[in-house]
């Protein structure tokens, strides 16, 4: 009878221990997670907003350190610092600069995700898309500039196309040199002005607008926290702008914005944070990219396009899922 009931007590306390184990596997609780973003601005703040609500939607009990670095470098690289002084569960960092300070200082330590970043080959993050580095993984959002593009032209004939880009972003480089060779393969005249920061956006904007016929905004998040000055001195102008942000352009006079839904991508984050604290290695994680339809959103502001005395098609306008009508927007 003894060693019966010594049989049940050890059977039942190894099933404790067992369901313990998995719980602990499935829902990781009491992490921090140390969130760098470069700047505030729509589409970056929906990554931050999406990644919080997945891991909130797997019922991990997390806390927060979100940090802006205010599109200052040396701020980004305090913010590593102080991330690894506080021994943060995970670091995320949205967009690329912060990312790269994030590696730069926690890479051997601390596992590291980022997101909203273009081409994270190019920025030294991973070696590879097909997998990740070690304690290194993340989400790309490699917007599609050609067919940007050429959308645009369909509404506007486009002989000299304006771009503005801030010269220490690299996936703002790295995006401004694929806009450069989508002009010279349609023909179109680029022209260029670069920025250091958000303060210069304004008067980039005014020495080159008189000179183009319309601007292409790319997710340069530098000129996009500045989207409210840009829209100023086009709409002034009567130029268009094409935007890969449609967050920001719900907001300001922008005739056109096609690009990701940001919050899916902080879902998508968030859906690799979640992966980490279950026990997977970055290294194991490739590159997320966003590839469904529902993925991206394309604006279409037709007050803009009446004040500008342009018509949108009407296949253009039937693919639009959001679509800004006598100040208000309408989502399909």
């Amino acid at each position: 009878m003894k060693k019966s009931f010594r049989l049940v007590i050890s059977l039942l306390l190894a099933s404790l221990m067992l369901a313990s184990t998995v719980f602990a596997a499935e829902a990781p609780q009491n992490v921090l997670i140390g969130v760098s973003k470069i700047v505030a601005h729509p589409a970056l703040d929906a990554v931050v907003k999406g990644m919080q609500d997945e891991l909130a939607a797997a019922k991990i009990n997390a806390t927060y350190d979100v940090q802006n670095a205010n599109g200052d470098i040396n701020a980004a690289a305090s913010i590593a610092n102080k991330f690894k002084s506080e021994k943060v569960t995970v670091a995320v960092g949205v967009a690329t600069p912060t990312a790269q300070a994030l590696v730069n200082t926690l890479k051997g330590s601390t596992p590291i995700v980022f997101t909203a970043v273009t081409d994270p080959v190019k920025a030294g993050l991973v070696a590879s898309l097909k997998k990740g580095d070690k304690n290194v993984t993340g989400v790309s959002d490699m917007t599609p500039v050609k067919e940007q593009i050429e959308l645009l032209m369909k509404i506007k004939k486009i002989k000299k196309l304006g771009h503005i880009y801030t010269s220490s972003e690299e996936n703002a480089v790295v995006l401004a040199g694929i806009v450069k060779q989508v002009c010279k393969e349609k023909g179109i005249e680029f022209i260029e002005t670069t920025v250091s920061k958000s303060a210069e956006v304004k008067q980039a904007t005014q020495a080159i607008i008189n000179r183009v016929d319309a601007l292409y905004i790319s997710t340069d998040n530098t000129v996009v926290s500045a989207m409210s000055a840009v829209a100023a001195v086009a709409m002034k102008a009567k130029k268009p702008i094409m935007s890969a942000d449609p967050s920001s352009a719900e907001n300001y006079p922008v005739l056109a914005a096609w690009g990701f839904d940001y919050y899916k991508m902080g879902r998508t984050t968030g859906k690799v944070v979640i992966q980490i604290l279950k026990g997977k290695k970055p290294e194991q994680i490739p590159t997320q990219f966003m590839t469904k339809a529902s993925d991206v959103d394309l604006l279409i502001n037709l007050d803009v396009a009446k004040k500008l005395g342009l018509t949108v098609p009407a296949d253009v306008l039937k693919s639009a899922n959001k679509v800004v009508s006598n100040g208000k927007m309408t989502k399909k």
